[in-house]
């Protein structure tokens, strides 16, 4: 019973971590200093990255009308043009205009493009990546990040910003690249994915609302991506998965999925009256705490 608990308490720091721009990787470090689970170094590693698989289902469960691009009735945006001519309205293309949307297909399209930079580098950098997230300097390189990224939030809001874009439609290809350069920054340790992504977007002239959304679309490649590498490692490394382990493993991705629902409906609801100048304030403090306290443990 005490072990389920500790998976309670992970997932719900994951849940709503993983979407509030404060940092999951920081907060999972707070976590495991008092809260262990029975289990191999090993598995902890995947555990704490397959878990936000359950995060990624709620965004799709609540943006499903935003990101699904098939449909079975014949409303969709034309794959092509001229609908009315016969020849278009058979075969394959009258299939497509039948049932894809295209602008939700486009905005894959720039999710892809998005993607491509934090993929390349996560994979080439993988290894290195996980050095930082081990040994007594890895507390001192997260502050550092929850400290310069929370300076930035705070610097960034009091910037007086043009917003360009406040539609999905509105983000250009070229939009998309350079806001996926920027989440390359989310590599680095307690800098926070979503955090870097909606830093980007807005510097790009993007509105928070839209930031967010688009940060959350940019969640789906990138998590499921890294979700699949660190599996695929930990079986060709010889690993496995006792009945105990996937049961873990459910749990947390449920729990995950829950409190997921509940953060992303709150981050929306707050930045559509509110800036993001509240969590670069708590990303600052949480910063000078773990400082302090693995000073003070070390």
């Amino acid at each position: 019973m005490l072990e389920i608990l500790k998976v309670f308490l992970l997932g719900i720091v994951e849940g709503i971590t993983e979407w509030l721009p404060i940092s999951s990787t920081g907060h999972m470090i707070l976590v495991d200093e008092f809260v262990k689970l029975k289990a191999s170094p090993e598995f902890m590693d995947i555990f704490l990255v397959v878990i936000q698989l359950g995060a990624i289902l709620a965004v799709v469960m609540l943006f499903w009308n935003k990101i699904w691009p098939f449909h079975l009735k014949n409303n969709a945006a034309p794959f092509f043009k001229d609908k009315n001519d016969v020849a278009f309205n058979s075969g394959i293309k009258g299939l497509c205009n039948k049932y894809i949307y295209m602008d939700k297909i486009i905005l894959w399209l720039k999710i892809l493009v998005a993607s491509v930079p934090a993929a390349i580098l996560g994979i080439a950098f993988d290894d290195q990546i996980d050095a930082m997230l081990t040994g007594d300097f890895r507390a001192y390189v997260v502050s550092a990040a929850l400290i310069i990224y929370g300076i930035l939030f705070i610097i960034i809001e009091n910037m007086n910003k043009k917003v360009l874009y406040t539609e999905l439609s509105d983000i250009t290809f070229k939009t998309a690249f350079f806001i996926g350069l920027i989440q390359c920054l989310a590599l680095i340790p307690g800098t926070s994915r979503s955090g870097s992504t909606i830093l980007g977007a807005s510097l790009l002239g993007t509105g928070r609302v839209l930031a967010a959304e688009f940060s959350f679309f940019l969640s789906i490649p990138a998590m499921v991506g890294g979700s699949a590498i660190k599996l695929l490692k930990f079986f060709l490394d010889g690993n496995s998965f006792s009945t105990y382990e996937i049961f873990i493993l459910l749990l947390g991705m449920a729990v995950a999925f829950i409190v997921s629902v509940l953060a992303i409906k709150f981050l929306v609801s707050f930045i559509k009256k509110h800036d993001f100048k509240a969590f670069g304030y708590y990303r600052i403090i949480l910063g000078a705490i773990l400082i302090v306290y693995f000073a003070l443990t070390v």
